[in-house]
């Protein structure tokens, strides 16, 4: 049983200089500390992380003067897209940013800098092209794929360079589905501002609707109904099971196994439907709200999740079996796509990609919030990094969700399931970050007098997993890429926002 850490207490925010902001980033260089989020809104840049100085999580805030401020990615590579990404929509220069190419704004946009104050209006729409970083060598040659795939899948480019079947570097080229998300967010009032949080990324409609609400309770100061607590975490375990399990059966189909995707195919179906009669929405999509959840658990939704786990207890087991007894698998997923322990520390991903690679991070566990400090749960721990370890996370935890769902059915506390929110007559801040299927979702939120949206910011956790991709597809051959690829699932729509 984790310890709760109180919300309201927590990710306290400081106002410091450029001199103290450039310690902090030459910390995190030195593996001082994580790196949570990077962050900005028009006059002012911010970056939550915990390490450094205190073990807590905090954000720090530096002042941006003449449109510049000391770049973090100058010390610590995982800043560097998220710094690239700040000066596409605020127009901030980082002083020494390693890397000054466009990484949002693909120059198809009508507006440069949309969320700085002033605005550039009506640029000529010209995409001129990107940089890709050069090769040399001999024999080495250059292999394009996107953004267009085969295959109903989001849009990236990925520019390989091998020599002969062996990839020689990777570089991804994202930003192709950005939607404006902090644009649109802004003004909106908090209701429909949850709504749209919910759209960021599809798969993890219940993940981001629970660190968004968190973050308004936060900046609120509003207590959950017990009960809603704990249908929120249900509806977050059963959007872990769903994906795992949709994860799982795709990474065997990318090596030729289909037999056991068409079964957890089935399985993924039954959780879907099992969602659906519990909760009326198959991806439990606006659901979680503010101050709790819109809808209550129907009797007749819970003998449906109470079947749906003997079906998957009785199930699952035997399609692990299959995969690990094998050889053509195991053949494909062993030491294949290997994430070494060394950047898992310097990248700090979440989720089965962290947990692969030896990062114990959970924020069920190590950020608690309700109920899961009330719940007995363990999480998942491997070193070697590979395919194969990232598909044994992903087995480990559907088997520590359906755990966790038979625990929130015994202890389902009655009474209310959502408290009232009201606004409040000054600026406020919250900051929540809960445990989605692919790792930890960062929210920072500000709200106006009035209770809108001033500002918003959700942080993926696929921003620290799509470059540690790029790493681990190094020395692999063309034809395993993707299988590294299904094996990370990180979120082209999270991420380009």
């Amino acid at each position: 049983m984790a310890k709760r850490i109180d919300e309201m207490k927590l990710w306290l925010r400081q106002e410091i200089d450029k001199a103290a902001w450039g310690e902090c980033a030459e910390a995190l260089g030195r593996g001082e500390g994580e790196l949570f989020a990077l962050f900005a809104e028009v006059d002012r840049v911010h970056m939550a992380l915990r390490g450094i100085g205190s073990d807590e999580p905090r954000i720090v805030t530096v002042k941006v003067e003449e449109g510049r401020y000391p770049s973090v990615g100058a010390h610590h590579a995982p800043a560097i897209r998220l710094e690239r990404a700040i000066r596409d929509l605020f127009g901030h220069e980082p002083q020494g940013l390693p890397d000054t190419r466009p990484w949002l704004d693909h120059g198809k946009w009508t507006i440069t800098m949309p969320l700085a104050e002033k605005r550039r209006l009506a640029r000529v729409v010209h995409d001129t092209g990107y940089a890709f970083l050069p090769a040399e060598g001999e024999g080495l040659h250059e292999i394009p794929v996107g953004p267009v795939h085969a295959g109903i899948i989001e849009p990236g480019h990925f520019r390989f360079t091998a020599n002969g079947e062996t990839v020689v570097r990777l570089e991804e080229r994202l930003g192709y589905v950005h939607k404006g998300t902090e644009r649109l967010m802004a003004g909106a009032p908090l209701d429909h501002a949850a709504k749209l949080i919910g759209r960021v990324s599809g798969d993890s409609t219940v993940a981001y609707a629970y660190a968004f609400a968190r973050a308004a309770e936060a900046a609120l100061d509003v207590s959950v109904p017990a009960r809603a607590t704990y249908l929120r975490a249900l509806m977050a375990e059963l959007e872990r099971i769903a994906n795992h399990l949709g994860d799982f059966g795709a990474i065997c189909n990318d090596a030729s196994f289909v037999a056991v995707q068409a079964h957890c195919g089935i399985l993924r179906e039954e959780v879907l439907q099992a969602a659906d009669i519990a909760f009326g929405h198959r991806l439990m999509r606006d659901c979680i709200v503010p101050g709790g959840v819109a809808v209550n658990l129907k009797k007749e939704g819970e003998a449906r999740l109470r079947a749906l786990l003997a079906t998957i207890s009785r199930d699952f087991p035997e399609l692990v079996a299959i995969y690990d007894d094998t050889p053509s698998l195991q053949d494909r997923m062993v030491t294949t796509g290997i994430v070494t322990a060394e950047l898992a520390r310097r990248f700090a991903p979440g989720g089965y990609v962290g947990r692969a690679s030896g990062r114990a991070f959970d924020a069920r566990r190590d950020l608690a919030y309700a109920p899961y400090d009330e719940l007995q749960f363990a999480v998942p721990l491997l070193q070697e990094g590979d395919v194969n370890a990232r598909v044994w996370i992903r087995i480990r935890e559907i088997e520590q969700s359906l755990a966790l769902i038979a625990q929130v059915l015994d202890q389902l506390p009655s009474g209310a399931i959502k408290a009232p929110i009201s606004s409040v007559g000054e600026e406020r801040e919250g900051t929540a970050m809960v445990e989605g299927f692919r790792g930890d979702i960062f929210v920072w939120l500000k709200l106006a007098a009035g209770g809108t949206v001033l500002r918003c910011h959700p942080r993926d956790p696929s921003w620290f997993q799509w470059p540690l991709l790029e790493a681990a597809v190094e020395g692999n051959i063309v034809a395993d890429f993707p299988l590294c690829n299904k094996s990370f699932n990180c979120s082209y729509s999270g991420h380009d926002l």
